[in-house]
């Protein structure tokens, strides 16, 4: 009866093991007395994906890289391979600048820093992950990739998607939407759909400003206490009043919002461009410009009046009428000319085309 059992329960493992193999594992063939139950296809289990394994490598290498800062620079062999080479399956928001002296790009730095607060602001947020990596070129670490991405200006920020190629929208605006670090992650919301909110470190210099300004008033005021019939002033309160309209009407207020750069120097002739181009934008010189246009034009216009109301000679009055009438009509026609470069096919000019 043991004698065949045993017999009984070899004839069973070869019939199944020959069931098994041609069902499961055809290429296998079970070797004959051996017991095929407890095997296994284990091919399939020892085959592994290389991209996974290059992307895991990838992700990783810029996970340490951006717990130790959180713009990684990179040369041209860093940006083939961790920016342009796939497999990717993160987006990589890419600076190219110039930030060496003898470079004498000095929006560059300024532009540097707002990209800083903006890479730190996401390096500590708590939504942080690994689908958002900040980075930077220098052209004199790497002049090839300019030259592979035929980019002639710097600074310049590109998005690089996880899959295809960057489109036009992946090329940041910096003429127009400015250089601030709120605009930049705007930016980098329409393109990734990641908000990066802007933690800025704090900068005590405006409040300590504001109550130094305070407490001088508070002492004039205090020594004058006696005497307080400045504050009635008409003339005095009128020049604030037109300060501030002066600074109003020249784009200060954009230039807050927007961050733009002060001037813009031509990095093949050094030409330094103060007037913006384009009617979406301009630069801080501009505003500066216009405010002085505007106060030459006011001040025309007040001498005009003081030529026509005050007491004064004729002959001084006269000399006031044609200083005012030349003070309005150069710097209105200046003024009109700017604003004909900017919005092109105005068609009306005065003096000044």
């Amino acid at each position: 009866k043991m004698t065949n059992l045993l017999l009984f329960l070899v004839l069973e493992g070869l019939l199944l093991g020959s069931v098994w193999s041609k069902e499961t594992c055809p290429r296998f063939r079970p070797l004959p007395g051996i017991e095929l139950r407890s095997l296994t296809c284990k091919a399939s289990a020892l085959t592994t994906d290389p991209h996974s394994n290059i992307l895991n490598d990838k992700v990783g290498q810029l996970m340490e890289w951006g717990s130790r800062r959180a713009v990684v620079r990179m040369n041209g062999d860093k940006f083939r391979r961790y920016v342009k080479a796939p497999p990717r399956n993160y987006s990589m928001i890419v600076m190219f600048t110039a930030l060496q002296p003898q470079r004498q790009c000095t929006v560059c730095k300024q532009v540097d820093e707002e990209y800083q607060i903006l890479a730190n602001s996401w390096r500590y947020s708590s939504s942080f992950t690994n689908r958002l990596f900040f980075a930077m070129v220098d052209f004199d670490e790497g002049s090839d990739v300019f030259h592979q991405l035929n980019m002639n200006s710097a600074p310049t920020f590109m998005h690089f998607p996880p899959k295809g190629k960057p489109k036009r929208a992946d090329t940041y605006e910096l003429q127009v939407r400015g250089f601030a670090a709120e605009q930049i992650g705007r930016w980098i919301a329409d393109r990734t759909d990641i908000n990066v909110r802007v933690i800025r470190p704090p900068n005590y210099a405006g409040p300590l400003m504001l109550g130094f300004l305070l407490a001088v008033i508070a002492g004039l005021l205090y020594l004058r206490r006696n005497n307080l019939d400045f504050l009635h002033n008409k003339n005095g309160w009128a020049f604030v009043a037109l300060c501030f309209v002066l600074a109003m009407t020249s784009g200060q207020m954009w230039n807050h919002i927007r961050g733009p750069p002060y001037a813009h120097k031509n990095p093949h002739n050094g030409q330094v461009s103060y007037i913006h181009g384009s009617s979406q934008a301009q630069f801080v010189a501009e505003t500066h410009i216009v405010i002085l246009l505007n106060a030459a034009i006011t001040l025309g216009m007040v001498l005009l009046h003081e030529a026509a109301t005050s007491n004064m000679e004729i002959g001084k009055r006269r000399i006031l009428c044609v200083a005012g009438l030349g003070l309005v009509v150069f710097f209105f026609s200046l003024m009109l000319s700017i604003f004909r470069a900017k919005y092109h096919g105005y068609p009306y000019s005065f003096l000044i085309s």
